[in-house]
């Protein structure tokens, strides 16, 4: 049987006329029942940046390593973009295209040319900072009394060393008075593979932002360079003919590296290298930044930049090398 509560405190009787289920009235000394109070609504959390960073803070620890050293940069004073191999730089309509590739990370690129004591080079090298940071090789800019910088767009800058680490070939530099720069996406070169398709962008010969493609053809060879800058500037790399000088398997190439070198670990490709693209970006075909362009192989005794071209040889610093060394250059490291 079913009840039902009236506003007057009593028991409605469904019964109510017939004798038989008549009923004695409610107990008057009962109380009525209490009212209802409806919960209040929970109150809305706000979500503001501890919140908004944790989130991504998890997501970055699902994809990798790499997007989870951009959440560090982004924390901090300076932004640096950093990404798993699987971010997309290039627009899907174009995506796995070196047309594509080229379009988005060109703007990014640039053309450095450094003047000391010992002669003149020209170099690349990859913008990572708006503000205009960018990574080069140290052998581009190593003793330079004077750096000048040339972007994609034909704008000069001048720029100053920040930090030099002799021992990776790497360098960071920085324009002065640059603002609203494009910046490279810094991929993870962990998750190379020998086959990838690859994208090279420098300056050869000091023509600006050439573009040139290929795949990986060898992880984790052992390069060794001089760190020397007089041995480079004397064989006349980049506009003088020549390249850096460096010794693979044993052997050395475009001259003597003299006394002073250093082994590390490259990503080697195919992808056409000539003198001036040292410093420059070597990119999957996403648009992400995989490692830093450093050496290429020509004949022995190669005294001329048409005698010292590429023959499909090229080597270049892995970028997650270039990630680890960037506080360290930050912070004015000039070993």
């Amino acid at each position: 049987m079913t009840e039902s509560l009236r506003d007057s405190g009593e028991y409605e009787n469904p019964y109510q006329g017939d004798q038989q289920y008549a009923t004695a009235p409610v107990n008057p000394e009962w109380p009525p029942p209490p009212a209802y109070a409806p919960a209040p609504a929970p109150k809305k959390r706000k979500r503001g940046p501890v919140a908004l960073l944790a989130a991504v803070a998890i997501v970055a620890a699902a994809i990798g390593g790499g997007t989870a050293y951009g959440i560090q940069e982004l924390t901090g004073n300076d932004t640096v973009a950093s990404s798993s191999t699987s971010t997309n730089v290039v627009p899907s309509s174009q995506k796995g295209t070196v047309s594509g590739v080229a379009k988005a990370v060109s703007p990014s690129i640039v053309e450095i040319s450094a003047d000391s004591n010992a002669g003149s080079s020209t170099g690349s090298g990859v913008i990572i900072t708006s503000d205009g940071e960018i990574i080069t090789n140290n052998h581009v800019v190593s003793g330079a009394s004077q750096i000048k910088v040339r972007t994609n767009d034909g704008k000069s800058y001048t720029a100053k060393v920040v930090g030099t680490d002799s021992k990776k070939d790497l360098a960071l530099i920085k324009l002065e008075k640059a603002s609203g720069l494009k910046t490279a996406t810094l991929g993870d070169s962990a998750g190379v593979g020998v086959g990838d398709q690859v994208v090279a962008i420098g300056s050869p010969e000091g023509l600006t932002g050439t573009v040139t493609s290929g795949i990986i053809s060898a992880l984790d060879r052992d390069v060794t360079v001089s760190t020397d800058e007089s041995q480079g500037q004397e064989q006349g790399q980049g506009q003088q003919g020549g390249e850096w000088p460096f010794e693979f398997g044993g052997r050395e190439f475009n001259g003597d590296t003299g006394s002073d070198t250093t082994t590390y670990k490259a990503l080697q490709t195919d992808a056409s290298l000539n003198p001036g693209n040292s410093g420059g970006a070597l990119i999957d075909m996403n648009g992400n930044i995989i490692g830093i362009n450093s050496a290429m192989y020509s004949a022995a005794g190669a005294s001329s930049s048409a005698a010292a071209g590429s023959v499909g040889l090229g080597f270049a610093i892995p970028i997650n090398t270039v990630k680890a060394d960037l506080a360290t250059l930050r912070a004015g490291s000039t070993d």
